[in-house]
């Protein structure tokens, strides 16, 4: 796996500002690996999830604090989890289609993510279902029970394709599960971490004049040094 540099950093970011998340994490997994990029979209969305997982290790290291917003008081719940264990609760599929009823199914992949987005369909999750189906009546019956046992089947075949966490907020003791998405999480540290490459060009462009090159060509313990004396 490609390591990320400071001036990859840059280059991954720039070209990421104006894509989709879902977009975005693909363009990551090639940045690392440049043979996913050919191939990535068509994963498993369980797969792609693990490999998210395991470059976000790569690159920022397992720890990944986080916070949200307990929906019942309001208050801050900050937790930490680990990108490797998550990583490790991913059950390779031993087939990539399960069949409810007379219905088969695949498994979804990043590009019925990206088609159904686009196609604009009032029901997300049926419209991925439809696209997903290669067996069985051309017409999915719209059925509550028959929707959730075919969902129910694909979660338990892709255990990592959808990321929930089960989540207490300390102060009124509210439980709930929320959805946790590991492409914006991934983007949010590539976005923080170029802000910080940039602020340190800026820096030393204002100090000594020299040019995003000259400062990305540093190896980080001179960088550090030269900023620590210029804010001394």
């Amino acid at each position: 796996m490609r390591t990320l540099s400071s001036a990859d950093v840059l280059d991954l970011w720039e070209q990421g500002v104006p894509l989709l998340p879902l977009d975005r994490g693909l363009l990551a997994l090639g940045t690392a690996d440049p043979r996913a990029a050919e191939d990535a979209a068509d994963w498993p969305l369980g797969r792609r999830n693990r490999a998210l997982l395991d470059l976000y290790a790569a690159w920022f290291g397992p720890r990944m604090p986080a916070w949200t917003s307990c929906p019942a008081c309001g208050d801050k719940v900050e937790f930490e989890l680990d990108a490797r264990e998550l990583a490790a609760t991913a059950i390779e599929p031993r087939e990539h289609s399960v069949c409810v009823g007379e219905y088969t199914f695949r498994l979804p992949t990043s590009r019925d993510l990206a088609h159904v987005a686009v196609s604009g369909s009032a029901s997300a999750s049926n419209g991925l279902l439809q696209r997903c189906r290669i067996g069985g009546p051309e017409t999915l019956i719209a059925d509550d029970d028959v929707l959730e046992a075919i969902e129910e089947s694909l979660a338990t075949a892709d255990p990592l394709a959808e990321l929930r966490l089960a989540l207490s907020c300390p102060s009124c003791r509210r439980e709930w599960d929320d959805a946790f998405d590991i492409e914006r999480f991934l983007w949010a540290e590539v976005e923080a971490r170029a802000r910080r490459v940039l602020w340190d060009v800026h820096t030393l462009a204002t100090a000594y004049g020299w040019s995003e090159s000259d400062t990305l060509a540093l190896s980080a313990a001179r960088r550090a040094m030269y900023l620590q004396m210029v804010r001394a």
